[in-house]
């Protein structure tokens, strides 16, 4: 069941003896109790134990606050990230989007957050597209034009956020209790009527879940494409090389 939004009271604190840095930790920590969703400004007032004034003072309304929060869930994330590196590019960037993945998956709310709420500050924006940049910078020095390593960038990113975010939701879906949590649980499978299915979903296969397996099914599908993307161009100089003889 989803829990409530309550949050026990703390002994009042004296005026002025609050910070941001106190603010958004106690966020967190509330976060953490109730989920983003029921994260209010006075549920965190009676958390840190201060009026909601106190509150007010610094984050005029909610979306300011929760900015803030994601600018220090985002310098977390990227901090926690491994790079792609061009000499062993298949692998590290396996590894970082695994890494991604796991992340997220471990934290529902940085998921909340930086994937499902996406707003963020200009100076985190610049931050993020940086690191897409060294990303891409690798992946060129691999062998990639900039579009093919922009376009496997993007893909992989895409693949790991709507990994997060299916399971993410499934999980929202499962703790109201109310009907099945994604399409893999309302369908209908019967050996009659759907034998191929049956066959699949009886080894442990899911239709649309994201899975462990689905995930990696997708990402080497990606790896493979962006690797003959690169075989495919070592090997061009050397077909206009034969030509001209």
């Amino acid at each position: 069941m989803a829990r409530q939004a309550t949050a026990e009271k703390r002994p009042r604190r004296e005026r002025g003896s609050i910070n941001p840095d106190d603010i958004i930790k106690g966020a967190f920590e509330l976060a953490e109790e109730v989920g983003i969703d029921n994260l209010s400004m006075p549920l965190l007032g009676k958390h840190l134990g201060v009026g909601v004034t106190s509150i007010y003072w610094y984050f005029r309304k909610k979306d300011d606050l929760l900015n803030a929060m994601t600018d220090r869930a985002l310098r977390q994330y990227v901090f926690a990230t491994p790079y792609v590196e061009a000499k062993d590019w298949r692998e590290t960037l396996r590894n970082h989007a695994r890494s991604m993945r796991k992340t997220f998956l471990g934290n529902p709310i940085l998921c909340d957050l930086i994937l499902i709420r996406s707003a963020l500050s200009p100076r985190t924006a610049r931050l993020g597209v940086q690191e897409v940049e060294k990303a891409i910078a690798s992946l060129t020095e691999a062998g990639l034009t900039a579009d093919d390593a922009f376009d496997t960038y993007s893909a992989v990113s895409v693949h790991v956020r709507g990994s997060v975010v299916l399971q993410r939701l499934r999980e929202k879906n499962r703790a109201t209790a109310e009907g099945p949590s994604d399409i893999d649980e309302a369908m209908a499978i019967d050996s009659d009527s759907t034998p191929l299915l049956a066959l699949v979903t009886e080894k442990g296969h899911h239709l649309g879940a994201a899975d462990d397996n689905n995930f990696e099914f997708g990402l080497e599908c990606i790896l493979d494409h962006a690797g003959r993307l690169i075989d495919e161009a070592k090997s061009t100089p050397a077909k206009k090389s034969a030509r001209k003889r």
